[in-house]
């Protein structure tokens, strides 16, 4: 397998123009919900009122975390988890989790499109109430499913990759019964993620919400991903663009070499072009690149 795979083509034209079309602010048609916690999440506290969703696709306000399940037609018996970006400060469902979710159910993967809640709006629990959500959204994919993987873009990426490397660590008090089923998943795909927060990798938003301008040097590596893979980190895959000016590409070059040393099998595409926060490439870039490199290692992961 070649782990460091620089692409410096660019796509073809027809399926730039597919990408494109995927990338509406719409979300696919048919869609369930299903929320989190069945009361107030671990802590309390957070925004009032409704979530806000703008018309781009923009979820902020999230007082109440949830996920929002696409079925496919023609269903694999394989899940996906996908956490968009957007700093900890919003989550980008319009052109990251959306449209990944109807690329995902075109090809018969049932895909949780997860809103979790922002460290930046107050809640009680502070920096780690995203880290509750996706650990407890795990849990309640792994109790209807039997094979999941994790996707996460940007700071949806950190953290997938902290639920990823967590393994079935408590980071809250049981619930219910789902609480009892070990939040593990199959692999995690990491797309132009934040993954250090250490020096000199400290002017990410990312940064910024979870520890802030004034953490000390052991905070910063406990959220850092690549400090957390041992041996039993799932396989993972990882994307993104050379010229990357929102998160430094040196972050996917860390986590690769994170895994490498500790046995764990890692698959890394890099492009020559695409910057930040292109989801499912960028028109006139070569990261419309990435998408069938993903397929492709679904399938050698055995749960394609």
């Amino acid at each position: 397998m070649n782990r460091r795979n620089f692409i410096l083509g660019a796509s073809s034209a027809m399926l730039m123009l597919k990408l494109a079309a995927a990338q509406a602010n719409d979300p696919p048609a048919n869609s369930e919900t299903v929320e989190l916690w069945s009361g107030v999440p671990p802590g309390g506290g957070g925004p009032s009122g409704d979530n806000s969703l703008t018309s781009h696709g923009s979820l902020s306000n999230v007082t109440r975390p949830y996920l929002q399940i696409f079925k496919p037609a023609t269903p694999n018996g394989k899940a996906v988890i996908v956490a968009a970006g957007g700093g900890y400060k919003r989550i980008e469902l319009g052109i990251e989790g959306w449209p990944l979710a109807q690329w995902l159910t075109e090809r018969g993967y049932t895909a949780y499109v997860l809103a979790y809640r922002l460290p930046s709006e107050g809640w009680n629990a502070g920096n780690i109430v995203a880290l509750q959500d996706a650990q407890r959204a795990l849990r309640i994919v792994r109790s209807r499913e039997k094979h999941v993987t994790l996707l996460g873009f940007s700071a949806g990426g950190h953290l997938m990759g902290m639920t990823a490397t967590l393994g079935d660590s408590q980071t809250y008090a049981a619930q219910d019964s789902i609480d009892s089923i070990p939040a593990v998943a199959e692999g995690a795909a990491l797309i132009y993620p934040p993954i250090t927060l250490e020096r000199p990798y400290t002017y990410t938003s990312t940064h910024k919400v979870l520890v802030g301008p004034d953490a000390s040097a052991a905070e910063e590596a406990k959220w850092s991903v690549q400090n957390r893979v041992t041996g039993s980190t799932p396989p993972e895959f990882l994307v993104q663009a050379e010229d990357d000016s929102v998160v430094d590409p040196h972050n996917t070059l860390i986590m690769a070499a994170a895994c490498e040393q500790r046995g764990v099998a890692v698959e890394m595409h890099r492009y020559a072009t695409g910057g930040h926060g292109f989801g499912l490439g960028r028109r006139g870039t070569a990261s419309g690149e990435w998408p069938g490199r993903y397929e492709a290692w679904l399938g050698r992961l055995g749960v394609g």
